[in-house]
């Protein structure tokens, strides 16, 4: 009786996620205990850590070859397959430059939706590699979850169709066909393998909203004699 009680809702009590409050909370200004009833949905992943790196692009400096792509596919899975790159490049032959071609990285999100969605806890935050959003697919179930949770269109969080788990860019933290060390105090194979560095790493938190952040101009003043705006 005693355990029914303490499960029993409090009477007045609003059920709701941290993630909706702080969107609550943006808009309006709140005086201190305005809400002494809330019950908090997420307390296991509130407030995670943020990432201790990213990967920023520049999408004009970007000449759509796919060798980022390959060169992550064949250190996390050991085979060169554009479906299993956590990095996508985007190209649409019937738009002009530069929306003509676009690249969609894993934004390691400060509050992450995938990270959030997980039953098992299969996605979580490495604190050991820099607070790195990552999958151990031993214990990813292919529920598809954190796939469904990402909100960026083509989705961050991938599927193997072969084995039936979960890919997300790991900043190779836990690439097992690579030489190198990885992470946020090593090296990205997109990184390394881009001819024309439009990909680079930082630690420097990005700006969250939208893709202003993650989509940046990396091109020096010697792109202006091919025609390029470095704006």
């Amino acid at each position: 009786m005693g355990d029914q009680r303490k499960r029993k809702r409090k009477k007045g009590a609003v059920r709701i996620s941290r993630r909706d409050f702080l969107k609550f909370t943006g808009t309006v200004a709140i005086g201190a205990g305005a809400f002494p009833n809330l019950i908090w949905l997420d307390d296991a992943i509130a407030a995670i850590p943020a990432s201790e790196g990213y990967l920023l692009v520049d999408t004009k400096k970007c000449q759509g070859c796919l060798s980022c792509m390959l060169a992550c596919s064949l250190v996390h899975e050991g085979t060169e397959n554009l479906s299993y790159a956590r990095m996508q490049i985007l190209q649409n032959s019937f738009a002009k430059f530069p929306d003509d071609v676009t690249i969609a990285q894993c934004r390691q999100c400060v509050e992450a939706p995938c990270v959030e969605a997980c039953p098992e806890k299969a996605l979580y935050v490495d604190k050991k590699n820099g607070n790195v959003r990552i999958i151990d697919v031993e214990k990813c179930i292919g529920c598809k979850s954190c796939v469904q949770a990402c909100p960026y269109e083509p989705g961050r969080v991938l599927w193997n169709s072969e084995k039936k788990k979960a890919l997300k860019c790991d900043l190779c933290s836990d690439a097992p066909f690579w030489s190198e060390k990885g992470g946020v105090k090593g090296k990205q194979a997109c990184v390394e393998v881009c001819p024309l560095s439009a990909i680079k790493f930082t630690k420097q938190i990005p700006t969250q909203k939208g893709d202003t952040g993650y989509k940046v101009n990396l091109r020096g003043e010697s792109w202006k004699k091919l025609g390029y705006s470095t704006d």
